[in-house]
């Protein structure tokens, strides 16, 4: 009688400790990090098709959006803080408010954007661009493909890589573009594949209130070349199948 009295004490500690667990859980998700995966290869080679984030919700404070698109909660934001220029940021669209989109964050309010020849122009000064190297990629199992690579300079001193593989390309001579008040210019780090704020039938610009936070960390990465891709039911194939050096790696 004891004995069973214990096991069913046993019991409800395990499942007080799954249910604690998982409104642990859902707090963390609601207010601080929201697991985010790359759909695309907008972002190479800062961010590759098949990473998972951690993106920090908290970073620029919450609005409507924070929690869910299809109910008007409050409008405008509440604990804001602003983003700084540089970050790389996860916001929903502002054509149809629902569908996420990760950009780095180029333009501030009130900023005139020009690109000429991929060299972007803030406020008429040059942003600086070097020729660092080049990215590897393979897509769709072709053979490997070289993509000139540049390290690019912010004001504020940001510092990361560019790919731009296509000399001349459609978004390569665009502008000028004048940021509104309570918006932000966005861009992809991959120029050349990249529908962002120079598309302005596409993202345009983005409103201080559709931002869902900062990218933080990448938590996991998986080796595909289409989002979900991964076989999450063959474990023996996963040593081949992951990319374990992005592991815990700072989105900068």
């Amino acid at each position: 009688m004891h004995g069973s009295r214990a096991r069913e004490g046993g019991i409800l500690e395990v499942v007080k400790i799954i249910i604690q667990a998982l409104v642990i859980a859902m707090v963390v998700r609601l207010f601080f990090y929201q697991p985010f995966s790359i759909p695309s290869g907008s972002m190479k080679q800062t961010l590759l098709v098949g990473d998972y984030l951690f993106v920090s919700k908290l970073s620029y404070g919450y609005s409507k959006y924070s929690f869910t698109s299809s109910i008007d909660l409050f409008n405008g934001r509440i604990f804001e803080s602003d983003p700084k220029r540089g970050d790389v940021v996860v916001f929903k669209l502002p054509r149809d408010n629902s569908t996420d989109y990760i950009k780095r964050l180029i333009g501030l309010p009130g900023d005139e954007i020009i690109v000429r020849g991929g060299v972007v122009f803030i406020n008429g000064k040059e942003v600086p661009r070097v020729r660092d190297g080049d990215f590897v990629t393979r897509e769709d199992g072709g053979p490997p493909r070289r993509i000139p690579r540049y390290r690019e300079t912010l004001p504020n001193g940001v510092t990361y890589h560019v790919l731009d593989g296509e000399p001349n390309g459609s978004f390569d001579n665009v502008g000028p573009y004048k940021v509104p008040a309570g918006h932000y210019f966005m861009m992809g780090d991959n120029r050349d594949n990249s529908t962002d704020s120079r598309a302005q039938w596409g993202v345009g610009y983005v409103p201080f209130e559709n931002l869902i936070g900062r990218a933080d960390i990448i938590f996991f990465s998986a080796a595909v070349d289409e989002p979900d891709a991964f076989n999450w039911l063959s474990p023996w194939t996963w040593p081949f199948d992951i990319r374990w050096s992005r592991f815990f790696t700072l989105v900068r």
